[in-house]
C-alpha cells in the first residue's frame, strides 16, 4: 500500500506518463538512425539500392508485427515492471549492434578499410555479395531491434491503464505517443551531424546507450500504483474511479489472463487490430522514407541545413499538434456527455480526414520543398491523434489484465501493414526509376510517380480503417473475461 498519507492527491501518475514520454522518444530515435544515414552514409559504402533498403525497413515490420503478438503477452505474464525493463535493454543493444555491420562487412571480404569498401566497383559480383551480406547484417540487428521495440507500446498503454481513469487515458496516451513525434523531431537535428562528424556508426552507439540510461531511472521509479510510495490514497482512489469495487477485486481481475485463442474470438480485438493494420504503415512509411524523398526528389541530403530544416519543421507540425489528439475525445466525454468509447470514435473520424491532404504533396512539392514538408506533418499530426485514441479503445473495451495482449496484436497488425507498404514501397521505387519516363501516374514520371502512388494508399487508409473499425464494433461493449 501506498506509503504516502496527506489528504492533497498526489500526481505520481504524471511522472509515470513522462517515463513513457521519454522511453518512446528514445525508442523512434534509434528506430530512425538508420533513414536518416542510410541514403547519404550507408548506401555508397554497401551499394544499397531502394529496393534493399526496402527489403530492410519491410523485415523490420514483420519481425515487429512477429514480436508484438507475443511482446504483449509477454508484458501481462513478467509483470509491468520487469516487462518494459526487458524490452529497452534488448532495443538498445540492438540499436548499439548496428554500428558493427561496417567492420563485419570488411572483414568478411578481406577488406582493410572504408576506402577500399567504397571503391568496390558498381554493379560488379563483389559490389553484389557486399550488399546482400551488410542487409542480411543489418537484418540481424533489426530484428534485436524489433524484438525489444515490440514491447514499449504494450507495456506503455498497461502503464496507461494502471495508472490513469478511461477519461484520461487518450490525453495521457497522446502525451506519452507525443515522443514518437519527438524523437522524430530531435532525430534530424542530431543524427545526421553525428554521423557527419563522428561516422554513421556512432550515431547508432550514442543513441542507443540513451535506452539504458532509461532503464536505470525505471528500476527506481515504477511500482504498480496500490505498491507505489509516491501515491496517496487520494490519487489512487482517482485512478479507480470507474469501478468502485476495482480495489476489492483488483488481485482477482489480474489473476484473469486472456488466451491468443480467446482474443480473436471477440470483435473487438479485430475491430483494433485492423484498425492498426490500416494505418500505422503510413507513419512508418513516412518515418522510414522522408528523408530519402527530400533527398530524390529536391537533392538535399539529410545532414545538409536545409535537409535538417524540411525534416525538423515535418516533425515540429507532428508535434505540436498531435498533441491535441488526446484532449478532443476528453472534450466531447465532458462536455457533451458521450461515453469514453463515443467521443473516441468521433474523434478518431475527424483525425481521419487529415491524411486525405497528402494527395497534395506531389503537385505542391512542384513548387517548393517546403509544401510536401507542411503537408506530411499535417498527416503525421493526423496519425498520432489517431494513434492515441485507437490505443485507448483497448483500455475501454477490455480489462487491465488483457490491455498488453490486445495491444500486442494490434501492434502485429500495424506490422503487417508496415511491412507491406515499405517493402512495396522500395520495389516501386528501384523500378519506376529503371523506367523513367515510361512510368507515369497521375502526371508524373519515373520515381515522382512511384511517391504518388504510395501518396494515394496514405490518403484513404484512415478512413478505410475507421470504416471497419465502425461496422465492427458499432456502440461501446466492454468485453468481460469469464
Amino acid at each position: 500500500m501506498s506509503s504516502v498519507t496527506t489528504n492533497k492527491m498526489t500526481n505520481w501518475r504524471w511522472v509515470m506518463c513522462a517515463m513513457l514520454f521519454f522511453a518512446t522518444t528514445v525508442n523512434y530515435m534509434d528506430r530512425q538512425v538508420l533513414s536518416l544515414t542510410w541514403k547519404e552514409f550507408i548506401a555508397p559504402e554497401f551499394h544499397w539500392t531502394d529496393s534493399d533498403y526496402g527489403t530492410i525497413t519491410g523485415a523490420f515490420s514483420v519481425f515487429y508485427a512477429i514480436f508484438c503478438l507475443f511482446a504483449g503477452k509477454f508484458v501481462d505474464w513478467m509483470g509491468t515492471k520487469k516487462g518494459y525493463l526487458i524490452a529497452i535493454v534488448v532495443w538498445s543493444l540492438g540499436a548499439v549492434l548496428h554500428a558493427g555491420c561496417g567492420w563485419a562487412t570488411m572483414t568478411a571480404f578481406g577488406l582493410e578499410n572504408l576506402e577500399q569498401l567504397r571503391a568496390v566497383e558498381a554493379g560488379s559480383a563483389l559490389a553484389s555479395n557486399v550488399a546482400m551480406l551488410s542487409v542480411y547484417l543489418f537484418l540481424a540487428c533489426r530484428m534485436i531491434l524489433g524484438l525489444g521495440e515490440a514491447g514499449n507500446f504494450p507495456a506503455a498503454i498497461k502503464v496507461t491503464a494502471e495508472y490513469f481513469p478511461k477519461k484520461d487515458r487518450a490525453f495521457a496516451t497522446s502525451i506519452f505517443n507525443s515522443g514518437a513525434s519527438v524523437g522524430a523531431l530531435a532525430a534530424p537535428a542530431t543524427i545526421p551531424l553525428l554521423a557527419k562528424a563522428l561516422g554513421w556508426e556512432m550515431a547508432f552507439i550514442i543513441i542507443g546507450l540513451l535506452g539504458f540510461v532509461w532503464a536505470g531511472i525505471w528500476i527506481f521509479v515504477y511500482d504498480k500504483p496500490s505498491e507505489s510510495k509516491f501515491v496517496n490514497e487520494a490519487e489512487l482512489r482517482y485512478m479507480n474511479q470507474d469501478d468502485e469495487n476495482e480495489k476489492a477485486e483488483s488481485v482477482e481481475v489480474e489473476e484473469k489472463q486472456l488466451s491468443f485463442a480467446k482474443a480473436f474470438a471477440y470483435k473487438q480485438t479485430w475491430s483494433f487490430a485492423f484498425g492498426k493494420f490500416m494505418t500505422d504503415g503510413v507513419w512508418w512509411f513516412f518515418l522510414f522514407w522522408a528523408p530519402a524523398y527530400f533527398q530524390d526528389q529536391y537533392g538535399y541530403e539529410a545532414s545538409s541545413n536545409m535537409g535538417i530544416a524540411l525534416i525538423f519543421t515535418l516533425y515540429a507540425i507532428v508535434t505540436i499538434l498531435s498533441m491535441f489528439g488526446g484532449y478532443l475525445p476528453k472534450l466531447f466525454v465532458e462536455k457533451k456527455g458521450m461515453n469514453p468509447y463515443q467521443g473516441r470514435m468521433l474523434a478518431m473520424l475527424i483525425f481521419a480526414f487529415f491524411p486525405v491532404l497528402a494527395l497534395f504533396a506531389q503537385p505542391m512539392g512542384q513548387y517548393s520543398a517546403w509544401w510536401p514538408a507542411i503537408i506530411i506533418g499535417l498527416v503525421g499530426a493526423g496519425h498520432q491523434a489517431w494513434s492515441a485514441n485507437i490505443f485507448s479503445t483497448t483500455g475501454d473495451m477490455f480489462p487491465k489484465s488483457a490491455v498488453a495482449t490486445i495491444t500486442g496484436i494490434g501492434a502485429m497488425a500495424g506490422g503487417c501493414g508496415s511491412f507491406l507498404i515499405n517493402k512495396g514501397s522500395g520495389m516501386l521505387f528501384t523500378y519506376a526509376e529503371g523506367q523513367g519516363s515510361a512510368f507515369q501516374f497521375m502526371g508524373f514520371e519515373g520515381k515522382p510517380a512511384g511517391y504518388m502512388i504510395v501518396f494515394c494508399i496514405c490518403a484513404v487508409a484512415y478512413l478505410i480503417g475507421w470504416s471497419v473499425m465502425k461496422l465492427l464494433v458499432p456502440k461501446y461493449k466492454p468485453v468481460v473475461i469469464d
